[in-house]
């Protein structure tokens, strides 16, 4: 991996930083690569409160969508929750029915069957709403591209309201309202807000319509906060804002389904890391499989005896989910081995019988090994084929998938993740073309993996205060990385110990021209070892933590690489 050093060019304002707020020039100069330059832009920034949001009138089509929703409360109109199945959609759709129950809506839900139905908008669900005399859909997490799906809906004399952040194509679908701040006739302030962020301006705007105070809706912002961190949106603006107040809530009062999954977890406190790799996974294991309605259920559940049930149930699937992953990335890996090319810039796989559920995990773990834009495909009901893609750093998936349009029959997403659908017949004409598109993208070289150093630091500036006021940087995620710090002619002291059941990790304490050392491990990097040496200094990238040993609590640096 390449090391690089995201130098901050303007010395002038990092002195001035520093000493109006009274702070290490390190920390000044992480705030002015933030975006943060004066002392209330950096008091706002270290704390975070719900007054900031913005108006969420300011959203194109907010005025017609909450208009449209509370007359249909008024006149008894029935209306329909629809959300996608993964973690961003089941919590937008909790977060939705439960506020517009509390209010007196006539409602139901719906989340389509991951593996008959498939992502987006599904026709199954028109017919029901038709069938339920149910005159409006609220789509949560998709919609966006749906044109097919909402003009069979207008034929049966129902309308739509799209909650979606997904990138719309130039025709919008001919729907009642669309929320979507990526619409180019949209002039909200801040782009980068989930599908479930979406929705909580949704009903911040009905909050407000009827004269109501913030406060009123902060018990939702633990399935923001969720959202959020299993959708990887950037953490900045907005989405720093609903995370931060999310959090204090999941460790104060949480809902009784979060609750439930984070009850067997030992930590006293959780932080977003938390939220993505304990809470997200459980939730949409529910969805890969078996079906998210499980999920929805456990978030909306009040019962504590029910919910632990849901939650049990859930514990399960995650299990499953695990095993089928492992297995399925296992096959991936040695079907690469054995078909591509290594010299190709892409990696495109697909067995028909891999469950649906699982392959976007596959995709992401395949990266990992082979650091290549990669879809992994499997069969659906209906014949054709169904794809998950990931992409790696400064490659836009999206784009490439754009120039592939030829042999798709649909796809959508982001720059780094997107689902597709292809014909079984045209897989080897569509991997052909998306080797091509790659090629042309990167120009026929590939970015090599690197780690993105915050900055150069000695061992002695990590104080108590540098790291108190390191961690009022949290929540941590895209666009504000957890910082990983570089230190040169480190020396070991003591021993240097090789830890876990397959002594696959590194334990050793360091300095660095002072008696002061440091306590670090680096988690899967036992071959690290050989990096150093009793008699040479070496340079090191960490993270800063805490550990509790027996009680006590001390620093302690988290190993990223060695040289």
């Amino acid at each position: 991996m390449n090391w690089k050093i995201e130098e901050n060019k303007d010395p002038q304002a990092i002195e001035q930083l520093s000493k109006e707020l009274n702070v290490n020039k390190v920390i000044s100069s992480m705030l002015i690569k933030r975006g943060i330059k004066t002392f209330n832009q950096a008091k706002d920034f270290f704390r975070p409160s719900i007054k900031q949001l913005h108006d969420p009138f300011l959203m194109k089509d907010m005025d017609k969508a909450v208009s449209r929703i509370l007359q249909d409360i008024e006149e008894k109109e029935s209306i329909m929750i629809f959300g996608d199945y993964d973690v961003d959609g089941t919590s937008s759709v909790a977060l939705l029915s439960s506020f517009l129950n509390e209010i007196g809506a006539d409602l139901s839900t719906y989340i389509p069957d991951r593996n008959n139905e498939g992502y987006g908008i599904s026709l199954k669900a028109i017919d029901l709403a038709k069938k339920n005399k149910e005159t409006l859909i609220i789509a949560l997490d998709c919609g966006i591209k749906a044109n097919d799906q909402v003009q069979y809906a207008l034929k049966k004399g129902i309308d739509f309201i799209i909650c979606d952040h997904h990138n719309p194509s130039n025709q919008l679908p001919n729907a009642y309202a669309i929320l979507n701040p990526k619409r180019k006739d949209c002039k909200y302030p801040f782009q980068e807000l989930c599908g479930c962020g979406v929705g909580f301006k949704l009903i911040q705007a009905i909050n407000k319509r009827k004269g109501l105070e913030i406060e009123n809706i902060i018990s939702y912002l633990d399935l923001v906060a969720v959202a959020i961190a299993a959708d990887i949106v950037p953490l900045i603006g907005e989405n720093r804002i609903l995370t931060y107040v999310g959090l204090q809530l999941i460790n104060s009062n949480p809902r009784m389904g979060l609750h439930c999954i984070l009850k067997n977890n030992k930590k006293k406190e959780f932080n977003i890391g938390d939220l993505i790799f304990y809470i997200a996974p459980r939730i949409n294991a529910a969805g890969r499989m078996d079906h998210a309605a499980l999920a929805l259920e456990l978030l909306l559940e009040k019962d504590l005896n029910k919910a632990e049930k849901l939650a049990e149930k859930i514990e399960k699937l995650n299990l499953k989910r695990r095993e089928v992953e492992k297995n399925i990335t296992e096959h991936a890996l040695k079907k690469i081995v054995d078909e591509d090319n290594p010299k190709s810039n892409s990696t495109v796989v697909f067995e028909k019988s891999w469950n649906k559920g699982v392959i976007g995990i596959v995709a992401s773990r395949i990266i990992e090994k082979h650091y290549k834009p990669t879809i992994v495909f499997c069969m659906s009901k209906d014949g054709n084929l169904t794809g998950s893609a990931r992409s790696i750093h400064g490659v836009d998936l999206y784009e490439i998938l754009q120039e592939c349009k030829a042999s798709i029959l649909q796809f959508g997403g982001h720059k780094y993740a997107a689902g597709l659908t292809i014909e079984k017949e045209n897989f080897k004409i569509f991997k052909t073309s998306f080797e091509k598109a790659v090629k042309n993208y990167v120009k026929n070289k590939l970015p090599v993996k690197e780690i993105k150093i915050e900055s150069k630091i000695i061992l002695n500036s990590i104080t108590p205060k540098f790291f108190r006021i390191l961690n009022q940087f949290e929540p941590f995620g895209p666009e504000n990385k957890r910082p990983i710090f570089l230190s040169e002619n480190l020396n070991l002291k003591g021993e240097l110990n090789k830890i876990g059941k397959n002594r696959e990790h590194l334990k050793l304490s360091v300095s660095q021209e002072s008696d002061k050392t440091f306590s670090a491990i680096g988690f899967w990097l036992s071959e690290k070892a050989t990096s150093i040496s009793p008699n040479s200094t070496f340079s090191m990238l960490y993270t800063i933590d805490e550990n509790t040993w027996n009680g006590i609590t001390s620093i302690q640096l988290k190993i990223k690489d060695i040289k």
